[in-house]
């Protein structure tokens, strides 16, 4: 894995420290990573709104946000998300939240006169049998996964209604597609969780427990790629300052492992002394997921926190704010 501090780059659109910017998400798992980011780099400037304040679904309350705030720079982190089980089960709300929400900042932003905004998608975009790793060409060219096509189609959407705003209003509008993210802030409730911080949840208590085996969904062969969520942001901020393209962005460390060797790190990670077997009657999802970075490379960034150290600091703020999540 290349881990490097990446060679000087001199901005191509530099951000004013004193700049407005909103953080849509701000309390999710990427938005929250944004905002400390932002904050580290000297961005004090930023724009929050909870779900109760706004809700991101309703065009004109999202159109008077903006049209009051005016924010110069748009992250828009807001999403629903979830794993297999999640996508399975809310199939509608994914593709209508998704949809929503996407359009109406979108659209809101670039009618509020917003300079630049940065929309995240998804690695779940790429075609269940994309060639590995998977380049910025394979979208749209083959069938999606079904365990979560309601979620990509919503996020292709997102990447288009961006390229169209460009071309058709001169929107400065650009999209990254992040793999597999984990780290501080992520979703422990097993109804909708992603994979590794089910894994953390399940080892954890089944040490606390003294259980003799956790169950692993699936076969334990499919490869995923994962990336810390702060590397996700330093590659978001470094893109909204360097790279002004329609074409979309692979974000990632380029290395995948099995799920099995994922289970096994998590046991290692969480101090469990028990077994490991799989439930061979749940899905595995897509076979492999592993992004082309070479162009993300290219520009000039790169991840730094690799994942023994990137899952041990997760599992520490897990185990720091049992108290407060919600599961």
């Amino acid at each position: 894995m290349n881990f490097a501090a990446g060679k000087v780059i001199r901005p191509i659109h530099t951000m004013n420290k004193d700049a407005l910017i909103y953080v849509a998400g701000h309390r999710g798992l990427v938005g929250s990573a944004i905002c400390r980011t932002l904050q580290r780099h000297g961005f004090e400037n930023l724009i929050t709104r909870t779900h109760r304040e706004l809700d991101l679904t309703k065009q004109a309350d999202v159109s008077d946000f903006f049209q009051q705030e005016q924010p110069e720079y748009v992250f828009l982190a807001a999403a629903k998300v979830g794993g297999i089980h999640a996508n399975n089960t809310y199939p509608a709300d994914f593709i209508r939240d998704n949809l929503l929400v996407q359009l109406n900042v979108i659209d809101s932003a670039r009618r509020s006169g917003t300079k630049k905004l940065l929309f995240l998608g998804s690695s779940c975009i790429y075609p269940k049998y994309a060639s590995q790793p998977m380049a910025e060409s394979s979208l749209l060219t083959g069938e999606l996964e079904p365990t979560n096509e309601w979620y990509a189609v919503a996020k292709i959407a997102g990447i288009k209604q961006c390229q169209a705003y460009r071309r058709q209003y001169g929107f400065n509008a650009i999209s990254l597609m992040p793999t597999n993210l984990y780290g501080p802030g992520d979703n422990f409730d097993l109804d909708n969780a992603h994979v590794l911080p089910a894994l953390i949840r399940k080892f954890h208590e089944a040490k606390e427990s003294g259980a003799d085996k956790v169950m692993v969904w699936g076969t334990g062969k499919p490869k995923r790629e994962f990336l810390y969520v702060d590397d996700l942001a330093e590659a978001s901020l470094f893109l909204m300052e360097n790279y002004e393209e329609e074409e979309i962005v692979n974000v990632g460390t380029g290395e995948d492992i099995s799920i099995a060797e994922l289970a096994e790190n998590v046991k290692d990670i969480v101090g469990y002394d028990g077994t490991i077997e799989y439930d061979l009657t749940k899905p595995d999802g897509t076979p492999r997921k592993l992004l082309d970075t070479s162009k993300v490379n290219e520009i000039g960034w790169f991840p730094k926190c690799s994942f023994k150290i990137g899952l041990a600091q997760t599992y520490r703020w897990f185990l720091a704010n049992q108290g407060t999540l919600r599961f």
